[in-house]
């Protein structure tokens, strides 16, 4: 895989001071000698991996990743390539806590999308993000042919990909999220960088925790709701991505399952209609909408006219989660743990 020349990293250099990014506007310096981890020897280059529509050859394992979601930078993190890592962006919780100290060494380019001269001056080799919002054209970091252009490689997690489109980039997912997807993610990543034992392991770690935490789930079929953020216009798990696949884990009914979506926007009238016995709350570091945080999530639902006259809000059937845990990541695994433990010790 080709890094970009000196040339075209000075010119970005030159761009970004005329633009005035004093904060952001020296590139990282490269230094081709500068050792990095060890990989196990076993992917053979030149690597090429079909990866949501778009084909990429990777001649050597990547030295200068920019992940673009922290759902991407805890995979390569658990995988132990802290020192591939020169950028992160989008964050909505904090870093689980196994991962702090390496993640102490990472820069965060931004709290949410961070720019495309901000991205291009870490002088990447590698691009990842889990969701293709961060691809494309309008609105985006940068396309996926424009980075292919500077020499950089870029990768899309599978769980936002169905028959090589991407969901957050402007496709419609028509079937179920399935975990195999994220193991596909953590898979292909490890083989890319040439460290798949570290992928395997990972894989079968995430695999014994959903054993170990739904054994003991009775699966009542208990109707519950997944709230991500917004208070005004309230953006509840639809029937086809990872709320869902937490609820039929666990042996619960998302109350908006036939709803094919994602994350839609809903009214709290429907909510109330709906009547879930179990809320899911998302409790998220960011800032970024009205009842991002857990706090205001429940005083909202304590005052509302609408919402306070739900039994679930009466008798406080909440559970919050992380953002992350219930986007598709490895914090998914995590959702599941934290939701089975709950209906364990608040049987129906």
């Amino acid at each position: 895989m080709s890094l970009r020349t000196r040339l075209a990293g000075s010119v970005v250099v030159a761009l970004l001071a005329v633009s005035g990014l004093a904060a952001c506007s020296e590139s990282e310096k490269v230094d081709d000698a500068t050792a990095v981890a060890a990989g196990e020897g076993t992917t053979s280059y030149p690597l090429t991996v079909e990866n949501c529509g778009t084909s990429q050859t990777f001649t050597q394992a990547p030295k200068r990743v920019v992940s673009l979601d922290q759902g991407s930078t805890e995979i390569l993190l658990s995988l132990g390539l802290a020192d591939r890592i020169v950028g992160t962006a989008s964050w909505t919780d904090p870093i689980r806590e196994n991962l702090a100290e390496a993640n102490a060494t990472v820069k965060r380019l931004a709290d949410n999308a961070p720019t495309y001269e901000v991205v291009m001056g870490t002088n990447p080799d590698f691009v990842t993000a889990s969701f293709g919002r961060h691809f494309k054209k309008e609105g985006g970091v940068a396309t996926r042919d424009r980075l292919t252009e500077t020499g950089v490689e870029s990768f899309l997690s599978p769980t936002d990909c169905e028959d090589g489109r991407s969901i957050n980039g402007g496709g419609t997912r028509t079937r179920p999220l399935t975990i195999d997807s994220l193991y596909q993610e953590i898979t292909e990543l490890a083989k890319i960088f040439d460290v798949p034992e570290r992928g395997q392991k990972l894989v079968d770690d995430l695999k014994s925790r959903t054993a170990a935490a739904t054994a003991e789930v009775k699966k009542d079929g208990r109707t519950i709701a997944f709230w991500f953020a917004d208070t005004k216009t309230p953006y509840f798990a639809g029937g086809l991505a990872s709320a869902q696949l937490i609820a039929t884990t666990v042996g619960t009914k998302n109350v908006f399952s036939d709803v094919a979506d994602d994350w839609p926007a809903t009214t709290w009238s429907a909510v109330v209609q709906r009547n879930p016995q179990v809320l899911v709350l998302g409790d998220l570091a960011r800032n970024r909408f009205p009842g991002d945080k857990l706090a205001d999530k429940k005083a909202f639902l304590a005052n509302d006219p609408v919402t306070k006259v739900m039994p679930a809000v009466q008798k406080q059937q909440y559970v919050a989660l992380h953002g992350a845990e219930m986007n598709p990541s490895i914090r998914t695994v995590g959702g599941i743990e934290k939701l089975a433990d709950w209906l364990a010790n608040n049987p129906a």
